[in-house]
C-alpha cells in the first residue's frame, strides 16, 4: 500500500520554492540558536569612543548604531526575541482556535454558538487593535506578548476547525465509532483532529509570518519585549527613526531579516499548500 505522506514529501522536496522557503526559514532558526556562539560583539553593550554610528565595514559586517552596538550581533539575538514571540504566539493561538473549533464543531449547539459569536465580535475588530489592547492590559513583558497575540489571532484557526469538522463528523467512520461506545473527546483526538490537521499546518505556516510582522509592528510602537534595549528586530528599527538618513543601515538590515522571514514563511506555506493537496484531492 502507498504511503500519502510520502508523496507529499516528495512533491514538498520538488518545489524549489518550498526547498527555498524552507532554507531560510530554519537559517533564521538556526542564527537565533547559535547567536551565543557566533556573535562577534555584545548585542547591548556599545563603546561610543570607538565604534559610535560605524557604516559596515570588515570590523563591523553591519555596521554600528548610536551607542556603539554592533548590529549584526544584535540582529542575530533579536531573532531570539523576535521568533521566540512569533512562532510562540502562533502555535499558542493555532492551538487554542483549533481545540475550540473541534469543540464548536463537533458539540454544535449552544456551545457551538457562543463559541462562533465569540470569534464574530472578534473578527469584527482588526488583529492589530485587539493586540495592542490585549498587550497594554497585560503588561510589558515577552510572555505577555506572545498571549497578547495568541488571543488575537486564534478566531481564524477556529473558523477554520469548525468548518473542516462540521465536514467530516457525519461520514461514516466517525459515525461507526460513536456506535461502538466512544467517548466524545476520544472521537475528537482519535478520528477528527487527524483528519483536519493538513489546512491547519498550512494556515499556521502562513499565519507565522504574519505574526511575526505584528510582533515587530508592536515592539516598534513600545508594546514589544520587556527590556526596551533588548535587540528585537522591532525595537531596532523604532530605535533607528532617529537616523533614517544619517545612518540607513540602522533600519535596513532588521527590515531585511524581517523580510526575509516572512517570505521565507510564505514560501513554506505555499510549498505545504501545494503537497498537502496529495491527501485531499
Amino acid at each position: 500500500m502507498r504511503n500519502p505522506w510520502r508523496d507529499v514529501f516528495g512533491k514538498l522536496l520538488r518545489n524549489r520554492l518550498s526547498l527555498l522557503g524552507f532554507a531560510i526559514v530554519g537559517g533564521a532558526i538556526l542564527c537565533a540558536i547559535l547567536a551565543p556562539i557566533i556573535v562577534p560583539y555584545s548585542p547591548v553593550k556599545g563603546d561610543l569612543a570607538n565604534a559610535y554610528l560605524k557604516p559596515p565595514s570588515t570590523a563591523h559586517a553591519f555596521g554600528t548604531d548610536e551607542l556603539g552596538r554592533d548590529i549584526f550581533s544584535r540582529i542575530l539575538y533579536g531573532a531570539q526575541i523576535s521568533l521566540g514571540i512569533g512562532l510562540g504566539a502562533e502555535a499558542l493561538g493555532l492551538t487554542l482556535g483549533t481545540t475550540l473549533g473541534l469543540i464548536a464543531g463537533y458539540i454544535g449547539g449552544a456551545l457551538d454558538a457562543l463559541i462562533m459569536r465569540l470569534v464574530d465580535i472578534l473578527m469584527a475588530f482588526p488583529v492589530l487593535i485587539i493586540a495592542i489592547a490585549m498587550a497594554a492590559a497585560l503588561g510589558r513583558s515577552d510572555l505577555n506578548l506572545a498571549i497578547a497575540l495568541a488571543l488575537s489571532i486564534w478566531p481564524l484557526p477556529a473558523r477554520l476547525a469548525r468548518s473542516q469538522v462540521l465536514s467530516i463528523k457525519e461520514l461514516d467512520y466517525v459515525a461507526a465509532a460513536h456506535v461502538t461506545g466512544a467517548s466524545a473527546w476520544g472521537i475528537m483526538r482519535r478520528h477528527i483532529l487527524p483528519n483536519i490537521l493538513s489546512p491547519l499546518v498550512v494556515y499556521g505556516t502562513l499565519g507565522a509570518a504574519s505574526v511575526i510582522l505584528q510582533e515587530a509592528t508592536l515592539s516598534f510602537l513600545g508594546l514589544g519585549a520587556s527590556d526596551q534595549f533588548a535587540p528585537s528586530w522591532g525595537n531596532m528599527l523604532s530605535d533607528a527613526q532617529a537616523y533614517a538618513l544619517s545612518a540607513p543601515w540602522l533600519s535596513f538590515f532588521p527590515g531585511v531579516a524581517i523580510f526575509l522571514t516572512v517570505l521565507g514563511l510564505n514560501l513554506l506555506g505555499d510549498g505545504l499548500r501545494d503537497a498537502l493537496d496529495v491527501l485531499t484531492g
